[in-house]
């Protein structure tokens, strides 16, 4: 069996794919790179893709398919993994060497335990190519630092330590097993992606190595905040999801996961809230009606918890006052954590 693979999903990305191939590539024989060409039609990503798998028969393989989202990219990947491990590095990011040798001598070792480790955590960081600077991710302060543990073991999550899909790197019959599958033709998947699974995690490991290459800056890129008011509707479809594929607080056993998940729930909340409050549209303020009613409606304690957050009361205030706090939130979050 290969240690790890690393699925990358392509849509028209062929004049930055290479440097993520290569980034993955280097991590050694004993892994399989999934090159999942989602429907490109307008660069020569196809053809690249092919190349690399000439190149390296025994290590790449490629998936063409229709285009389905980010989502739909991410599923073909998981349903092609065959290794212990599966990591999603979406095509304009990439991988440091350093890091990996340190995080692939650990996977390394899982191959001959019973029971490997169920997720494994690293740090991840925002690269600000244009602007030449970068914020480093990191959980010292959350995780125990070079043994395995359980969620009873975790700290307090800030703010800015959400766990993204940049950070995870799963155990793949963990989430074949659960049935994990994204929507397609969606953006914001990866919440989904580091959320739904945690329930199912009894065993983490974490590394305290900066892993994940971010690139922040592309054109058109799900941060960016013109983009995530014009794609609010997807915002919400994700929140749903979310709401409606873990039943907290029931589902989750341990008291620590529980308030992680939920503050995890919390904060889409305040982004939905937030974006529909930014240009005061009758339509807008519907919408925000109906996702709080959705929430009220399915599980009625989650949603006084969540409510009451404090990420929410602020922010959900029925004045101009709410929305100028969610918006200065917002900014305050942009200047601290360099995300957009």
């Amino acid at each position: 069996m290969k240690t790890i693979s690393f699925a990358i999903p392509c849509y028209n990305s062929a004049a930055y794919m290479d440097k993520c191939i290569e980034s993955c590539l280097a991590c050694g024989e004993d892994i399989e790179v999934i090159i999942v060409d989602d429907g490109s039609t307008k660069d020569e990503t196809p053809q690249k893709a092919d190349e690399w798998q000439r190149r390296y028969p025994d290590i790449v393989k490629v998936v063409h398919q229709e285009n389905g989202g980010h989502g739909a990219a991410v599923n073909a990947g998981l349903a092609a993994a065959e290794a212990l491990y599966f990591k999603v590095v979406d095509s304009d990011d990439w991988l440091d060497a350093d890091a990996m040798a340190e995080v692939m001598a650990y996977l390394r070792r899982q191959i001959e335990r019973r029971d490997a480790t169920d997720l494994v955590v690293a740090n991840y960081v925002y690269e600000k190519v244009f602007e030449d600077k970068r914020t480093a991710m990191r959980y010292r302060n959350v995780f125990p630092v070079g043994k395995e543990f359980g969620w009873r073991d975790i700290g307090h999550f800030s703010p800015s330590q959400y766990l993204l899909m940049h950070s995870v790197i799963y155990r793949t019959e963990l989430l074949k097993d659960m049935g994990l599958a994204l929507p397609e033709h969606c953006f914001y998947v990866d919440n989904i992606f580091v959320y739904v699974p945690l329930p199912h995690v009894k065993s983490v490991y974490y590394l305290d190595v900066d892993m994940y290459r971010y690139f922040i800056g592309r054109e058109g890129q799900s941060v960016n905040e013109d983009v995530m008011y014009r794609r609010i509707d997807q915002q919400l479809r994700i929140t749903r999801i979310m709401i409606d594929s873990v039943d907290l607080p029931d589902a989750v056993a341990e008291k620590k996961l529980e308030h992680y998940m939920e503050n995890y729930l919390s904060m889409m909340m305040c982004i939905c809230s937030t974006f529909l409050r930014m240009h005061k549209k009758e339509e807008d303020e519907a919408k925000l009606r109906d996702i709080w009613r959705y929430l009220e409606e399915r599980n009625p304690v989650l949603y006084k918890r969540v409510r009451h957050n404090v990420l929410n009361i602020g922010a959900n205030l029925p004045t101009e006052a709410g929305r100028v706090i969610g918006q200065t939130g917002y900014k305050m979050a942009q200047k601290i954590f360099k995300f957009n």
